[in-house]
């Protein structure tokens, strides 16, 4: 029977979840599997990758044959290199001490790498968000600068109206004043004169009465 170590998959739709499995190469995708071995989920970042490191080294030492992603896991967190040292301890070019050194060391500089990448990963997403916070704060600013002018264009349009008014005011006042004294000369020239006795009308009376 050929064995393959596969992805099955699993989740929601848009958010795949996807278990490592050995099944025979000839049941389908998501069928039934002979050992779940490990999981892996792409929606992290990075992504996060769960793997039973001796049940994959077993699969391999019986012959499984990995996918091209599920190679690329198993070299992730070791599996391949972990088989390659147990075929070195098989012929005898390495003890078993020396085995479990290296591949100890290879996972330390693995998780160094994984740290650094996750702190880079959180330094980023910081300076994104202080960027865009920044960003938010000059929009607030200039959105209260421009209210504020907009404040003081409104007072001093309201001063120039109430300046205006009293300017017109003035000058129905002026108007007014001005117009009154003509109105009197008007009613004086209309009035009747006073008609005065002729001076020999008088000199006649006082004649008489001598």
């Amino acid at each position: 029977m050929s064995v393959k170590i596969r992805l099955q998959r699993h989740g929601k739709k848009g958010k795949p979840f996807y278990w490592v499995v050995a099944a025979d190469a000839r049941s389908k995708r998501d069928g039934k599997y002979l050992e779940k071995i490990g999981t892996y989920n792409p929606n992290t970042n990075p992504a996060t990758i769960e793997l039973n490191l001796d049940s994959a080294v077993q699969w391999l030492h019986n012959g499984a044959q990995p996918t091209d992603t599920a190679r690329a896991i198993l070299s992730y967190k070791g599996a391949l290199l972990k088989h390659h040292l147990d075929g070195g301890i098989r012929k005898g070019a390495l003890t078993q001490e020396q085995a479990d050194a290296k591949l100890a060391a290879w996972l330390e500089a693995k998780a160094g790498k994984v740290d650094a990448k996750k702190d880079g990963l959180s330094k980023a997403q910081a300076d994104a968000k202080a960027k865009a916070l920044k960003a938010e704060k000059e929009v607030n600013a200039k959105r209260m600068a421009a209210a504020a002018e907009a404040e003081v264009a409104a007072q001093e349009a309201e001063q120039e109206e109430v300046v205006a008014e009293e300017s017109a005011e003035e000058v129905v006042a002026e108007v007014a004043v001005e117009e009154t004294p003509a109105a009197e000369e008007v009613v004086a020239e209309e009035a009747p004169a006073v008609e005065e006795a002729p001076a020999s009308e008088e000199a006649a009376s006082e004649g008489e009465e001598a």
